[in-house]
């Protein structure tokens, strides 16, 4: 008797576990957005031949 269902349970579980960290990880980051955000702008440089 072959054991493939075994390969698909253990992809379910790590897609199930990709969804929930990319869920954590999203909850983290909107969490961020409330700090201030510094940009860093770039003076353009003038052309010199």
């Amino acid at each position: 008797m072959q054991r493939k269902p075994d390969l698909l349970w253990i992809l379910v579980i790590l897609f199930g576990l990709g969804v929930v960290t990319t869920g954590y990880a999203q909850s983290l980051w909107s969490n961020k957005t409330d700090a201030p955000v510094e940009l860093a702008q770039q003076q353009p440089k003038p052309f010199k031949r």
